[in-house]
C-alpha cells in the first residue's frame, strides 16, 4: 500500500510540475504578445495593438487557471496527505476548482466580446455562449453549495479539521 501511495504522490507531483511549466510558458507568451502590441518601433495599427493586448489578457487568464490548479492539487493531494473522500473535502476541492473556472470563463468571454465586436460582430453569439456557460456553472455551483450545506452541518468536526489543516498548508 505504501508503494501505491508513493506512486500517487509522484504522479501528482508530476502533474503539478507540468501545470507550473504550462503556466510559465503562457506567461511568457503573454509577455511576448504584450510586447508585440506595445512595441513603439512596430508598424502595427492601433486595432492590432489592442488585439495583442487582449490576447495577452486571455493567455494570462489561462496561465492563472493552470497555476491555480497546480496549487490546488499540491495543497489538497500532496501536502495534506489524505484522500479526498470526506464530503467537506470534496466540497472545498470542487469550490476551489469552480472559482478558477468561472472566473477564467468570464474573463475569456469579455476578451472575446471586445475582440469580436470590432472584427466580426456576427460571431458575438459564440462569445455570449461562453458567458452563458460561465453563468450556468456559477448557478450550478451555488445550487451544489446550498444543497450540501446540510451535509456540512452533519459533520462539523470534519469542517473544523479541514480548517485547522489550512493553517498547516498556507505559509
Amino acid at each position: 500500500m505504501q508503494i501505491i501511495r508513493k506512486l500517487f504522490a509522484i504522479s501528482y507531483s508530476s502533474i503539478i510540475f507540468l501545470f507550473i511549466c504550462c503556466g510559465l510558458a503562457l506567461i511568457f507568451f503573454a509577455a511576448l504578445e504584450l510586447w508585440h502590441g506595445l512595441n513603439p518601433s512596430g508598424t502595427l495599427p492601433l486595432r492590432g495593438r489592442f488585439n495583442s493586448v487582449l490576447e495577452g489578457i486571455g493567455l494570462l487568464t489561462i496561465a492563472v487557471v493552470a497555476l491555480e490548479l497546480g496549487q490546488t492539487i499540491l495543497e489538497e493531494e500532496v501536502q495534506r496527505k489524505v484522500q479526498v473522500s470526506a464530503p467537506t473535502r470534496v466540497r472545498r476541492f470542487l469550490s476551489r476548482f469552480m472559482v478558477v473556472v468561472v472566473v477564467a470563463l468570464s474573463i475569456e468571454c469579455l476578451v472575446t466580446v471586445f475582440e469580436l465586436a470590432h472584427e466580426d460582430p456576427s460571431r458575438l453569439p459564440q462569445a455570449a455562449a461562453i458567458g452563458v456557460a460561465a453563468g450556468v456553472l456559477l448557478a450550478a455551483w451555488g445550487v451544489f453549495i446550498k444543497l450540501n450545506k446540510s451535509a456540512e452541518e452533519l459533520e462539523p468536526e470534519a469542517m473544523a479539521e479541514a480548517k485547522s489543516e489550512d493553517h498547516q498548508v498556507k505559509p
